[in-house]
């Protein structure tokens, strides 16, 4: 992918409305995307965990001019809720930009609030199951693996997107859990 192509969809990206909310998750406005971010300013966001038949999680390398964590392996799809969209909507335009999957149906398992120094952000946690092909958004997406979510998937020198990792242990913390298997 060329530099003009990269500073386009960057451009676009940082245009992009999104809905700002507060602590507790109420709607205060909406803001482009590139203002929530200079601002550290809390916006809703989604994260869904793709599990093929046999358990594994789809896991994937963000490109390397990601503003937030570039060149992170990710756990979960996902992104920032638009404008006039609700948790659902924004999960499943996010896991079919990002991964190509569509049409599959998506179990919401809660919400949670993740607060560091680098994002503030309301999360809307979704998984599921899907055996099918991946299409990668090359803007977003460089590589993918499936890992077994509870062995001890990590590799060493990896960075991983802390959000993510967050909502995976909400998740599997969840004793009624049943994941894709």
């Amino acid at each position: 992918m060329d530099q003009q192509h990269i500073a386009a969809y960057l451009q676009a990206s940082g245009s992009e409305r999104v809905i700002h909310v507060d602590e507790q998750d109420r709607e205060l406005g909406v803001v482009s995307r590139a203002d929530a971010q200079s601002r550290g300013l809390i916006t809703r966001c989604t994260f869904i965990f793709v599990f093929n038949s046999l358990g594994e999680l789809c896991v994937h390398q963000r490109t390397p001019h990601k503003r937030l964590y570039p060149s992170f392996w990710d756990v979960a799809a996902g992104g920032v809720v638009a404008a006039g969209e609700s948790y659902l909507q924004g999960a499943e335009r996010e896991l079919a930009e990002e991964l190509g999957v569509s049409g599959v149906p998506l179990t919401e398992h809660f919400r949670f609030f993740f607060n560091s120094a680098e994002s503030q952000l309301w999360g809307g946690v979704f998984s599921c199951c899907w055996d099918g092909p991946l299409t990668l958004q090359p803007e977003e997406v460089q590589a993918v693996r499936w890992v077994d979510p509870r062995s001890d998937w990590q590799r060493a020198g990896e960075q991983y997107a802390p959000d993510s990792l967050e909502a995976l242990a909400r998740l599997l913390q969840h004793s009624s859990l049943e994941l894709h298997a």
